[in-house]
């Protein structure tokens, strides 16, 4: 199943900013739409003023059995009625990084950057799902969507600049920081 985030005019969240954080953004949107299907879905008029990325939700690759029991027993869903705020994090990482073995990564990852043992604090606060996206040939490697409560905005930020400051985000040579609100 591919999920597929299109920018343009419409849709279902509108977009509040658009921040490039490393690397080149992207275009300035009004709006946000997010489409689940079995192909990636593509814009029926291509424009200017619009971009489209997806990716696949996949297993856990870096987490350890024990993590993922941690997490699933904290983490929220996405789609509750009070997360109407949320943030797409497009991120993409330098050839450094997939130049490294999956147990290297695996420890920059978690035994220095301490990416999922720093951010269970943050749960069920904030609720998020990873896109893969790097064998797409997308622009980016990762889509990151995190959703949450309008009171739990500072405590996102919170988590984003816990993860900027980390080893693990060394490697990171583009992303995009895009927050948006859901249509009412």
């Amino acid at each position: 199943m591919f999920t597929t985030f299109r920018g343009g005019q419409s849709g279902g969240w509108q977009v509040t900013s658009i921040t490039r954080v490393k690397g080149e953004t992207l275009p300035k949107v009004a709006a946000l739409s997010i489409v689940a299907s079995e192909a990636i879905a593509l814009p029926l008029l291509p424009a200017q003023t619009s971009w489209r990325l997806a990716g696949v939700a996949s297993h856990l690759r870096y987490t350890e059995k024990e993590e993922r029991e941690k997490l699933a027993a904290v983490q929220s869903g996405l789609g509750r009625s009070e997360a109407t705020h949320a943030a797409l994090i497009p991120i993409r990482k330098s050839a450094a990084w997939w130049e490294l073995t999956q147990e290297e990564r695996r420890k920059i990852f978690e035994d220095k950057s301490h990416h999922i043992a720093g951010t269970l604090k943050f749960l069920p606060a904030i609720a998020r799902q990873l896109f893969h996206a790097r064998d797409l040939g997308m622009p980016f490697d990762f889509l990151t969507w995190f959703e949450f409560a309008p009171d739990h905005a500072s405590l996102f930020d919170e988590l984003v600049a816990m993860l900027r400051a980390t080893e693990e985000w060394s490697f990171v040579e583009r992303e995009v920081d895009i927050r948006v609100e859901r249509e009412i």
